[in-house]
């Protein structure tokens, strides 16, 4: 395979989302590095690879980055996955591909599982131009971003846990208008997968009435 490093997407949820050629990667590489090993371990048991597992997250990362670097260097291979989707989407990544860009190390992404694309892509709001923001700032320039965003006119993308779904719903309310158009989807790909559509004030009122569960991806409506 020669030393490099394989940026790896898994499943968002269904086991059957991950491709022939991720599974042949995994089983082939000399290290895995896992956001939580725990989640990843049953991902690898399924699908029957014994490969080492290390533990790969944003509380160690800095951290690891130059022992990794040496190990690739030293003519390693290593494949870094995330709990879910694509590596470095709102999830650890980005320090190591950085780090490996400028220590002249190869990298290969492979294509695969995103959460975000499927909610644009079923929401109905227009998908030719969009902006995607991940998860707003819990306190500390969450007012500013907001701010900045009521003059976008590209469709716009956020990720969002459950007990925070409320609150940001009425942020966006609050800041783009209780008419603007919005779709939400929870848990893709999963046996309770949902996607509710309608004006803000709709969807607010949907999951007050229907408490939130799983994860969010929410595509809102540019500005007129």
């Amino acid at each position: 395979m020669g030393s490099k490093l394989y940026l790896v997407p898994t499943p968002i949820g269904n086991l059957e989302d991950i491709t022939l050629r991720a599974i042949r990667v995994l089983k082939e590489v000399d290290l895995i590095l896992a956001e939580d090993t725990r989640t990843s371990g049953k991902l690898l048991k399924h699908f029957e690879i014994s490969t080492h597992m290390q533990s790969h997250h944003m509380h160690n990362e800095h951290r690891m980055v130059e022992r990794i670097i040496e190990r690739i260097k030293n003519g390693e291979t290593v494949a870094l996955i995330s709990d879910a989707g694509t590596p470095a989407i709102s999830d650890p990544g980005f320090l190591l591909t950085r780090a490996c860009v400028e220590s002249g190390i190869e990298i290969e992404c492979l294509p695969g599982a995103t959460a975000f694309v499927p909610a644009l892509v079923n929401s109905g709001l227009p998908n030719d131009k969009f902006i995607f923001e991940g998860f707003l700032p819990v306190k500390k320039g969450r007012q500013t971003r907001l701010t900045f965003l009521t003059e976008e006119t590209r469709t716009m993308i956020f990720y969002e846990s459950p007990h925070k779904l409320l609150k940001t719903l009425t942020n966006f309310a609050e800041y783009f208008g209780a008419n603007r158009p919005i779709s939400v989807s929870r848990e893709l790909t999963k046996l309770y997968e949902e996607t509710v559509r309608g004006s803000i004030a709709e969807v607010i009122e949907h999951f007050t009435i229907k408490a939130p569960k799983g994860e969010f991806v929410i595509v809102v409506g540019g500005k007129k």
